[in-house]
């Protein structure tokens, strides 16, 4: 159970305190692969205004939405970020491409020692100079590769997963990560985490909810490695997010507009598309079509302007997703939302179960 609770007292907005969003977790409820089939994962529908549940399985989300919702998908795709090398003195280096700085200069994380100026060599021929090490431990080098290494990594990588979720040199879970870290409906290249919420859909389900009358949109928001960087800061209004890339077309845009003028329900799938609607959003709730970045970081307090239903996964503790959710549910409501899938053996983290807050 998450302790704290969001609250005013004496005028002052609570649950703004990172001890706030912590709770224990056996270590054997973190989903290490994917449920066996996407649409049957499990599926909390949490009610804001009376506080009830219901507990289903995912495919039976068509027994929730309604001909009218919206539903918003992240169609951002991972790209296989995690490459093997070595050092020309040796040692073998796992590189994870973090993001493409252009002209072959790559912000990167290295796993193994290496200096300022160190030679990394790949697989092909290829290779890449450390030009800079960050203070966060970042790391910018330059491939040999050029314009070229997005391709190599496609051709080279490997599907970069979560750290709590282990692997240990299985091949055959590996190729299915290669599967299932992956929304069905992926198709902008250029994120290194999935947007998790989306993973549960099949296409199957989706044309379900089309037959439905339950309309499907798609934005684009590259996750970033920062998306997860822990918050540190006892008081989380001072963390700050890394920014990142979104696109919203013009055609989508224009649908939410009009679900939003209708008083139709437009239904965030993740955190991710989230807050690439209310980046976009003017003061009036209008989303705004085209590309830009965006730092946003919503925390109890925030005031939302597009969505009126969140599809969700169960999130680490201190974690900004988790603060996004409980500022949009309600931190008590999210206490005890949590505290209901602890006393029920959901599936949590990046594979687990979901909720859906309507």
């Amino acid at each position: 159970m998450l302790s704290g609770s969001l609250s005013k007292k004496d005028g002052i907005l609570s649950g703004l305190n990172l001890a706030d969003y912590d709770y224990r977790l056996d270590p054997a409820r973190i989903a290490q692969r994917p449920a066996e089939r996407r649409d049957r994962s499990r599926l909390m529908v949490v009610a804001r205004g009376t506080g009830e549940y219901r507990h289903i399985r995912f495919h039976q989300i068509t027994d929730v939405l309604v001909p009218g919702d919206l539903l918003v998908l992240n169609d951002t795709r991972v790209v296989p970020a995690r490459l093997q090398g070595r050092k020309e003195t040796g040692g073998s280096v796992e590189i994870f491409l973090l993001r493409d700085c252009g002209e072959g200069l790559w912000d990167v994380l290295i796993r193994g020692k290496v200096a300022l100026g160190a030679r990394l060599l790949l697989e092909g021929g290829a290779y890449g100079v450390v030009e800079a090490i960050h203070s966060d431990g970042r790391r910018r080098v330059r491939f040999s590769l050029g314009s070229g290494m997005s391709a190599y990594a496609e051709r080279h990588g490997r599907t970069p997963l979560p750290p709590y979720i282990r692997r240990n040199g299985d091949e055959a879970l590996g190729r299915l990560d290669g599967k299932r870290y992956q929304t069905v409906y992926a198709k902008m290249p250029g994120a290194v985490a999935a947007p998790t919420a989306g993973l549960h859909f099949t296409e199957d389900l989706l044309q379900r909810l089309a037959a439905r009358g339950v309309e499907s949109v798609f934005v684009t928001l590259h996750v970033g490695y920062g998306t997860f960087r822990p918050v540190t800061d006892a008081d989380i209004r001072r963390h700050r997010m890394d920014r990142e890339s979104y696109r919203i077309g013009a055609e989508a845009a224009e649908r939410i507009n009009a679900a939003c003028r209708a008083g139709q329900r437009v239904i965030a799938v993740g955190t991710t598309t989230t807050r690439a609607l209310e980046s976009a959003a003017n003061s009036n709730g209008e989303v705004a079509a085209g590309a830009a970045s965006t730092d946003l970081f919503i925390y109890p307090g925030y005031c939302f302007r597009v969505i009126d239903g969140l599809l969700t996964n169960f999130h680490l503790p201190r974690s900004t997703l988790l603060m996004l959710v409980a500022a949009f549910a309600g931190k008590q409501q999210v206490d005890r939302a949590y505290g209901e899938a602890l006393a029920r053996a959901y599936r949590f983290y990046s594979y687990g179960d979901a909720m859906l807050i309507l």
